[in-house]
């Protein structure tokens, strides 16, 4: 009996051996530059990489998200600014300010409008395609953020050193794609490649993007400019 139980115990441990065995962490290093050859490294965090399965590479099993995935709307601002999702995720967006907000996105990605909500009220959207969404306020130009929903379990945001660690990958064949928020869109296509993972190969190497220091601009809700901004409510700071 002591026998049987020790055999089942090293089998166990050899099983789990194995299978830790056939996901390993990718990891990349990522340089912002501003187009000329010699310009210096700018601080390269909010770089997103994501590899997507080329042939019937084996997913592995990520557990449920112990908190659920937010982008909340805190000091006229989202948080995070950068949000990257599987694709059929629900986002919750609550609004953390005193006064009211009006959420929407009319872009490539996930196009919504979550109308005028107070304060201490959530609304929720799921990002049902992949893409890219560009989400705004209607009432506060100044607020920004991307969600960006991938068909893979394989992705990560870069660190403001530009590093980026995408644990749990099985060995095989990906496509890697790249997004920056100031990286143009023919500069990122041009960066998209097929790549070969294995546990003697799973360093992407330096990558150098080049970026321009301009985020996108963009108008409201109806296509027109924002109108000079008024005082907040139904509560806002007098000066």
């Amino acid at each position: 009996m002591t026998r049987t139980i020790t055999t089942a115990c090293l089998c166990v441990l050899i099983a789990g051996g194995l299978a830790r065995a056939q996901v390993v962490t990718v990891t990349a290093d990522v340089a912002l530059v501003n187009g000329a050859k010699k310009s210096k490294p700018r601080a390269a965090g909010n770089v997103v990489l994501w590899l997507t399965p080329v042939e019937s590479t084996p997913l592995s099993v990520f557990p449920t998200p112990r908190t659920p995935l937010r982008l909340v709307q805190k000091n006229k601002s989202f948080e995070p600014h950068v949000l990257v999702v599987p694709v059929g995720s629900v986002v919750e967006f609550p609004n953390r300010d005193p006064f009211f907000h009006n959420v929407f996105s009319l872009f490539e990605g996930k196009r919504f409008d979550l109308g005028l909500y107070e304060a201490g009220s959530t609304r929720n959207v799921v990002f049902d395609k992949p893409g890219v969404s560009y989400i705004f306020c209607n009432i506060h130009s100044e607020m920004s953020a991307v969600v960006i929903a991938v068909s893979s379990p394989y992705y990560a945001i870069s660190d403001l050193r530009g590093r980026v660690i995408i644990p749990g990958v099985p060995p095989g064949r990906y496509t890697l794609r790249i997004w920056y928020e100031e990286a143009l869109p023919e500069e990122l296509n041009s960066l998209t490649r097929e790549v070969s993972i294995s546990e003697g190969a799973s360093s992407l190497g330096a990558m150098r993007l080049p970026a321009t220091n301009a985020p996108p601009s963009h108008q409201n809700m109806y296509g027109r400019d924002y109108p000079p901004p008024l005082p907040d409510s139904p509560s806002y700071e007098r000066h």
